[in-house]
């Protein structure tokens, strides 16, 4: 396929998604089962040009003067992709399998007609949806659209070195090609840069050092948060919610394969990768309960050192990748979600020990699923208290302590100002 054809294509996967609020990847999926002809380099950038315009979609819409799927796209092409108004006027020539001619009003637009930038309303410069915006830091409206923007960007690529099977400077040498450079905070992140307005992300995964388990794919936010729980050889350790266990793997490491890692989930099906991950990492010591197990959960009860809960949220931490998931949330899931979170907090507390620590995390930026459920924590379990993330930063091996925290006693991260995904942190301590 030609670009002209690819346009075309993803304006009709955003109509599809648009009419029936699917994830993008189910549309994106469909589309590619019912046009076979269309390979898989025309598929990555079909589903390039749709991510772009769902990650923008707002401040695009805004700056087009229309949010239909045609004018998203067209905004892609001029403000994501750079390209000038003659070369997307060429792409627009009504062919076959092209997008129609340009319109007047779209040639103005995409020509500079746009109105002044410096009137865009906040939650559109932040795109994001207002009724979110108007809760992520409240009394900071200049913070609020500069961790909108930066979560409006492609992600770069994050892995974290398996220290257990090779150390840093080998995997920097091995993705020299790409880039690579070392992660700021975490001793053991490499970050590869994210890719050009048309280009795509390498599939690192199907490198040689992955297979020999140097490495696993995780965001420096997921990593800080592994270091700062102060996980250390012979302790006892409940990754609580597993999923397919890229904490799990941190901690093995950190433990240096020593003491008695635990992973639960109560989702078999987030949990059923662990296994070839395990394998390939070469961690020991750790012990995959049955999904939904809670009798193994009760015998666990009062002897975790630490208990790692990464609940399941919202997902606004990692609108980079997922940009489709803000438009689809509604109050009703974050309430949902907070209602869950709740639950696993309660779940957790009683698994650890006297003088253990609870830690409390989240790939999200909303102070509802942060800050108030940290506080709503204290108010029910008075045997717990919670520490300063400084503390624990401190002699954890990584890099200086981040400016532009946002959580108080806890650690808020994002984009913007750490230049990894949205991810909150708070430490609890049990003192009885």
């Amino acid at each position: 396929m030609k670009l002209a054809g690819q346009i075309s294509a993803a304006i009709e996967v955003l109509a599809d998604i648009e009419k029936t609020h699917r994830p993008a990847s189910l549309a994106l999926g469909d589309w590619g089962r019912s046009h076979r002809f269309a390979g898989s380099r025309d598929r990555s950038v079909i589903g390039t040009l749709v991510y772009d315009a769902l990650r923008k979609r707002s401040s695009l819409g805004w700056m087009m003067g229309d949010d239909k799927p045609r004018a998203l796209l067209l905004g892609v092409l001029r403000h994501v992709w750079q390209l000038d108004v003659d070369a997307i006027a060429a792409l627009c020539d009504g062919s076959q399998f092209g997008p129609l001619p340009l319109g007047e009003a779209e040639m103005l637009r995409l020509g500079g007609g746009a109105p002044d930038l410096t009137e865009m309303p906040g939650p559109v410069a932040a795109d994001m949806p207002a009724w979110l915006f108007d809760d992520v830091y409240t009394v900071q409206l200049d913070r609020a659209i500069a961790v909108g923007k930066a979560l409006a960007e492609r992600a770069p690529i994050d892995i974290r070195v398996n220290t257990l099977k090779s150390d840093r400077d080998r995997v920097l040498k091995a993705f020299q090609k790409y880039g690579a450079t070392p992660t700021p905070y975490s001793p053991a992140g490499v970050r590869i840069p994210a890719p050009g307005p048309q280009a795509k992300n390498p599939n690192i995964e199907a490198e040689t050092a992955h297979g020999k388990g140097w490495f696993e794919v995780q965001d420096e936010a997921s990593q800080i948060a592994c270091f700062i729980s102060r996980a250390a050889p012979r302790q006892q350790i409940l990754d609580l919610c597993a999923g397919s266990g890229g904490k799990t793997l941190g901690f093995a490491a950190l433990s240096q394969n020593t003491g008695q890692i635990f992973a639960y989930d109560n989702d078999k099906q987030r949990l059923r990768p662990i296994f070839e991950r395990l394998k390939r990492s070469g961690a020991r010591n750790v012990q995959v309960l049955s999904a939904g197990d809670a009798e193994a959960l009760a015998s666990l009860t009062g002897k975790m050192d630490l208990v790692f809960v990464d609940a399941p949220c919202s997902g606004s931490g990692v609108w980079r990748r997922r940009p489709d998931s803000k438009w689809r949330l509604t109050p009703e899931a974050l309430m949902q979600r907070v209602a869950e979170q709740r639950e696993v907090l309660n779940l957790a507390a009683p698994l650890v020990r006297p003088g253990g620590t609870l830690i409390y995390a989240t790939c999200s930026i909303l102070p509802a699923e942060n800050s108030r459920q940290t506080s709503w924590f204290l108010g029910q379990h008075e045997n717990f208290i919670a520490k300063p993330w400084q503390d624990s930063w401190d002699g954890a091996g990584l890099g200086p302590l981040p400016d532009h925290y946002t959580g108080g006693l806890a650690l808020q991260l994002d984009p913007a100002f750490h230049g990894t995904d949205g991810f909150y942190v708070s430490i609890l301590r049990s003192v009885a």
